[in-house]
């Protein structure tokens, strides 16, 4: 890859910067989707010793690059998200994939095929992460800036996909409580 390459895919990646998410932060921002997927990647950063048996490089590099199809279309929250939405993005997404160096673009088609199949464990602990920091998220940000199908979300997503680990699962069920004492003192 050369340096201009490279330089080319940082410009890409950067709109992830000002690519505004659903949710904001704490103190009532609107969240960019560049923020999201650094905090699923230092998540996976931090569980490293929770899953010694998984290669976590791989589940972060997940982290790391599973949004970048938003560089092109934008967030659509997952409730509001259509299958066509869904095929744009991936269809831009494999488009500028292609696009790359080939070192480049091979390794991320990959990991994009891993992820999508969710089948290995890395991916399905990368989906599990990429769920739970919305929720996270969710319950840091102010309760005002819920919609009211979030109440009822935010007590149930991602629990289906933390099924395959016992400390994933207490942890969702630590985020239950937090939202319902969230939900309580509205």
């Amino acid at each position: 890859m050369t340096a201009r390459e490279f330089l080319d895919i940082l410009h890409v990646a950067e709109r992830l910067k000002d690519t505004p998410r659903h949710c904001t932060t704490s103190k009532g921002r609107v969240e960019s989707v560049a923020e999201h997927s650094w905090r699923i990647a230092l998540m996976a950063m931090l569980l490293r010793d929770e899953f010694p048996e998984l290669d976590m490089d791989r589940v972060t590099r997940m982290c790391l690059i599973h949004d970048l199809g938003e560089c092109f279309t934008g967030d659509i929250p997952t409730f509001n998200k259509t299958k066509a939405d869904e095929e744009r993005e991936i269809s831009l997404l494999r488009e500028w994939v292609a696009s790359l160096p080939a070192e480049v673009s091979e390794e991320l088609a990959e990991l994009y095929r891993e992820m999508d199949a969710l089948e290995t464990p890395e991916a399905i602990l990368y989906k599990s992460l990429d769920k739970l920091e919305a929720v996270i998220q969710h319950n840091e940000s102010p309760i005002s800036t819920w919609e009211a199908k979030e109440y009822e979300l935010n007590q149930t997503y991602a629990f289906d996909i933390v099924g395959f680990s016992e400390w994933l699962t207490e942890l969702r069920r630590e985020m239950l409580a937090d939202t319902l004492e969230k939900i309580a003192n509205e």
